[in-house]
């Protein structure tokens, strides 16, 4: 049971949501569905997003079809705890790039009655669970996976495949520097590169 700050019980409870995709699949997009739909809802909305994350402003979590909302950028998942006050709903965009403490925070903002909605990469470019995500699939009350469209077959795409030969695990990136691709067409274009 929450307290509320007059100290009465409050059967408000919390949980964790969880948005996964693809690069282009519309996973901040839904983010800010969901965000604005609480806002309407008059609940207090909260949004964070890693401070790496400048590809589009430095503040605002904005999607790639330009669709935007304020947030508030933050150097790792601890911060969001100290930042999160008198708040019915905690947005957290690019998950993908927290350190593995977010499952914690998203924990403890969930047990506090407070709903928590995660939008994130499920995998890297190379196809292998992405930071934190798998362990926020596991404790999450709610998953949603959504699909971007293969550009090379037109069938639903899974993977973010990257075109340039940069190794780094973290590289921002838009359509130039990658694709949405289903299995198939992911699985040749990995012979291609060898």
């Amino acid at each position: 049971m929450f307290l509320e700050k007059s100290g009465k019980p409050n059967d408000r409870k919390g949980w964790i949501e969880v948005v996964v995709g693809s690069m282009f699949s519309g996973k901040t997009e839904e983010l800010i569905r969901r965000l604005r739909r609480a806002s309407i809802a008059m609940q207090k909305v909260e949004i964070f997003k890693p401070r790496v994350d400048t590809r589009y402003s430095d503040s605002d979590v904005v999607s790639h079809n330009s669709t935007s909302i304020r947030s508030t950028p933050v150097e790792n998942s601890s911060n969001i705890l100290l930042l999160a006050n008198d708040v019915d709903v905690i947005g957290i965009d690019e998950a993908q790039f927290f350190d593995d403490g977010l499952v914690d925070v998203c924990n403890k903002l969930a047990n506090s009655g407070i709903r928590v909605v995660v939008a994130g990469l499920d995998m890297d470019f190379q196809g292998k669970p992405f930071g934190p995500i798998p362990n926020l699939l596991s404790v999450a009350e709610y998953v949603t996976k959504v699909h971007a469209i293969c550009v090379r077959c037109g069938h639903l795409a899974q993977n973010s495949h990257r075109l340039s030969n940069n190794d780094k695990k973290v590289m921002l990136g838009e359509r130039q520097e990658y694709e949405p691709l289903c299995r198939e067409c992911y699985n040749e274009a990995k012979k291609e590169e060898v």
